[in-house]
């Protein structure tokens, strides 16, 4: 009776079945909440789609994620973090299973986020992202302040406030929203924004960037522990102030900043000095250079009054006597040189006369032809002489350049042949081509390489390098010896086998 009722059954095609299972697992299930690890995340497929695995202690529920629905996503999947996944509980015909199609992920308690937090941190801080070589000087007094936070809330009210109250500056608000799934990207945007101002641009480019956001929990708080937002810190070219949070929270942007303020109020004070105290410090420091000078030209004035009384009274007498009779004299003598240069002039002006001194001009201008004539053949010849020693140095030039070419190749070619064979030589004997064949190396704590079992105590932190990375361990155990190599089996027909000869296959 059964048979023929089986051969009663309706038929179902593959697809048809297929679908129905669809229908009825979408129908009963919808929308689910699970919770599980993420298993198998490789990262996004080449068409920008995830898929991945949830799993627990008993089971495995395969899951996807659209490539648009994770662009929006605020946490990301990562290999072997806790999550509760939200999505649709659908099939897929191909592979005849069933998968979560996953529209959102959030760490599965705090646990978990301060496990991705540190995990992160690791990541970037091996970068080099959080070194103290790369945190900039602030500025004494900048003249404009850009502040990335949102417009409508307490934080930058408090920062406006502080700063009228200590030292007026301009400010620039970047408008962003300091939580949500939307945040991190708004405020990477606005740090890299003005860092993109231009210098003199109709909008003035700021000489601080301050990031401030309220307290809050550390799910609140997320945003600024984002990839993004850090390396944007990081990369900022304009010194950059955290002011995420009260005093104890800390983001993963206070590490990456130029400076972390405990408070956005604190950022503000931290930003500007006190307009007042400057104008006193000023004002003290101009009373002190004002008393320096007024006690400088008496000490002056007194040692120049101590060296009046230290000359002699009638120091100037004897040279004023002597000046009074060189004064009586000047006229006598100046007339008798006039007498003397008058005779001497009329004696001269006697033997002249305009035929003389045309006779004179003549001959010299003779002699001058003359010489004339001979300096013009004289340079002319000199010329082609400098002209054909020139013609002989810059051939013999050319020739010490060409063979200086020619020396200097031969001299690099052998040079890089030296430095080739180098090359070789220290890769024959670098000890990571060892590594590469499997072997590793063991170094102790300070880095000492370890080369007996015997030097290593229990507890000992030791670390190993491979050929494509280094990882710690900690020595569990006192050092064993080493197995002794078994011998070698010989041929039952011993060595010298029949006749006295080897055997081929011993």
């Amino acid at each position: 009776m059964a048979e023929p009722a089986l051969k009663n059954a309706v038929e179902w095609t593959v697809s048809e079945l297929s679908a129905a299972l669809k229908r009825t697992v979408e129908d009963a299930y919808g929308y689910v909440r699970v919770r599980g690890e993420v298993s198998g995340f490789r990262g996004a497929s080449p068409s920008g789609h995830c898929y991945f695995r949830l799993k627990d202690d008993k089971a495995v529920l395969e899951g996807v994620i659209w490539k648009g629905t994770f662009g929006r996503m605020r946490v990301k999947p990562e290999e072997g973090l806790d999550v509760i996944a939200t999505g649709r509980l659908t099939t897929f015909p191909g592979s005849s299973k069933y998968q979560i199609v996953i529209d959102s992920l959030e760490p599965a308690g705090i646990g978990a986020l301060m496990k991705l937090l540190e995990e992160r941190k690791k990541k970037l801080a091996a970068e080099g992202l959080f070194d103290e070589a790369r945190k900039q000087l602030l500025p004494f007094i900048p003249e404009v302040i850009g502040v990335v936070t949102s417009p409508t809330g307490a934080v930058i009210r408090d920062i406006l406030h502080r700063l009228a109250d200590r030292f007026p500056r301009r400010v620039l608000v970047w408008p962003v929203r300091v939580q949500g799934e939307t945040s991190a990207a708004e405020v990477a945007n606005g740090i890299a924004g003005f860092n993109a101002l231009p210098e003199r641009g109709p909008l003035p480019r700021p000489d601080l960037i301050i990031v401030a956001r309220g307290g809050g929990s550390l799910e609140d708080l997320w945003s600024f522990n984002e990839e993004i937002v850090v390396r944007a810190a990081a990369a900022s070219m304009i010194p950059l102030i955290s002011a995420v949070g009260h005093e104890t929270d800390f983001t993963l942007i206070d590490f990456a900043a130029d400076w972390r303020a405990p408070t956005p109020t604190a950022a503000a004070e931290k930003a500007v000095p006190v307009r007042s105290e400057l104008l006193v410090r000023l004002s003290q420091l101009g009373a002190r250079k004002l008393s320096c000078w007024q006690r400088g030209i008496e000490q002056r004035r007194k040692e120049l009054n101590l060296l009046t009384r230290a000359l002699p009274k009638d120091i100037l007498a004897q040279p004023r006597q002597q000046l009074d009779s060189l004064a009586e004299r000047l006229p006598r003598a100046l007339r008798a040189n006039a007498q003397i240069h008058h005779t001497q002039y009329s004696r001269v002006a006697s033997r002249l006369s305009p035929r003389l001194l045309s006779n004179q001009i003549e001959r010299r201008r003779e002699r001058y032809t003359n010489l004339k004539g001979r300096l013009s053949t004289s340079l002319l010849a000199n010329a082609q002489a400098h002209r054909a020693r020139l013609a002989r140095h810059r051939d013999r030039v050319t020739a010490c350049g060409n063979a200086a070419h020619r020396a200097m190749r031969t001299y690099l070619d052998r040079g890089t042949a030296r430095v080739e064979r180098a090359e070789r030589l220290l890769a024959a004997f670098s000890y990571r081509d060892v590594l590469k064949r499997g072997f590793a190396l063991v170094r102790d704590g300070e880095g000492r390489p370890l080369r007996a079992a015997a030097d290593v105590p229990t507890g000992m932190r030791l670390e190993i390098e491979f050929a494509d990375g280094r990882v710690g361990a900690v020595a569990d155990g006192e050092a064993r010896p080493a197995p002794a190599a078994k011998p070698k089996p010989r041929s039952k027909g011993g060595e010298g086998g029949p006749g006295g000869q080897g055997s081929l296959f011993g």
